[in-house]
């Protein structure tokens, strides 16, 4: 379900995934060209991230793997593509520095949430460095002592 925030935006989906398996450097925030019911399938939330990418392609930004479920009420003779690729919309300089930076750097586009803003559906794409076994186990460690010293706080503030 869609969960609603202060700032007028509507989270649909998020790529938990993604934050775990790369450390994610840079955000951006993209429009994404959709078709027909696409929308209002998205309202209903049937929408899955869990295995999407986005890849650099003739000087546009295309992301692949995004399912977004057909309609329940849309017409059965147009049906489109769940998992077709669709194309991103950044302003040319983005996209000039994020192929710089991914040519220099061998960086990774990763879809990170997908969410309404102001009635338009928005896409947070990431560039990440993906991570080896051994960084997701600190990460892990290093949460988990983070939550911990969190708890240990609140429990000190309970007593007094």
């Amino acid at each position: 379900m869609a969960t609603s925030a202060p700032d007028g935006t509507t989270v649909i989906a998020t790529n938990r995934q993604a934050r775990r398996d790369y450390e994610v450097l840079d955000t951006w925030e993209t429009g994404v060209m959709l078709r027909g019911a696409e929308v209002k399938s998205l309202r209903e939330a049937k929408v899955q991230l869990a295995d999407s990418y986005a890849r650099l392609i003739d000087n546009e930004i295309w992301v692949f793997g995004v399912g977004i479920n057909v309609y329940s009420h849309a017409s059965s003779q147009v049906a489109p593509e769940p998992l077709r690729e669709r194309k991103l919309l950044l302003h040319r300089h983005q996209i000039d520095l994020i192929r710089d930076r991914q040519a220099r750097e061998r960086l990774t586009l990763v879809p990170l949430s997908l969410y309404f803003r102001d009635g338009r559906v928005k896409l947070e794409l990431g560039l990440g460095r993906g991570r080896r076994q051994v960084d997701k186990r600190q990460a892990i460690a290093k949460r988990d002592a983070d939550m911990e010293a969190r708890r240990a706080m609140a429990r000190g503030r309970r007593r007094l």
